[in-house]
């Protein structure tokens, strides 16, 4: 059951509107959840470039929560965390932007979100 579970977490989810972005915040804050999103553009090739390699990151950080919104289509929720330019990954902790990377760099969102996680681990520990 719990393998299930995790299986089913690991993937990303899609922020569709400001509310399912509410609705996600609240629910990883409440379980003390690390959130990792990707502020994506379909034009914009660099952003469309991480999608596997956030998938990729998605699946190796079960106990984090991955979200992917689309700029154009949730601009309320890019306009809220000031979100200029994609693609831009940010690192949330209760809810809060607590980390923020602009550029499609696989490497160094990699070395952030391991970073981020353990400290998250130890914390909880």
């Amino acid at each position: 059951m719990e393998v299930q579970e995790q299986q089913n977490k690991a993937r990303v989810a899609k922020v569709e509107s400001l509310e399912s972005w509410d609705l996600f915040v609240t629910q990883a804050t409440n379980q003390g959840c690390p959130i990792v999103v990707h502020f994506t553009a379909s034009w914009c090739m660099p952003s469309v470039a991480m999608n596997p390699v956030f998938e990729e990151l998605a699946a190796s950080y079960p106990d984090a929560l991955f979200l992917t919104v689309d700029v154009d289509e949730v601009k309320e929720v890019a306009a809220k965390l000031e979100v200029k330019a994609m693609p831009t990954f940010l690192l949330m902790r209760d809810g809060a932007p607590v980390d923020k990377l602009v550029g499609a760099n696989p490497e160094e969102i990699r070395k952030r979100i391991d970073g981020f996680v353990q400290s998250i681990r130890v914390s909880v520990a």
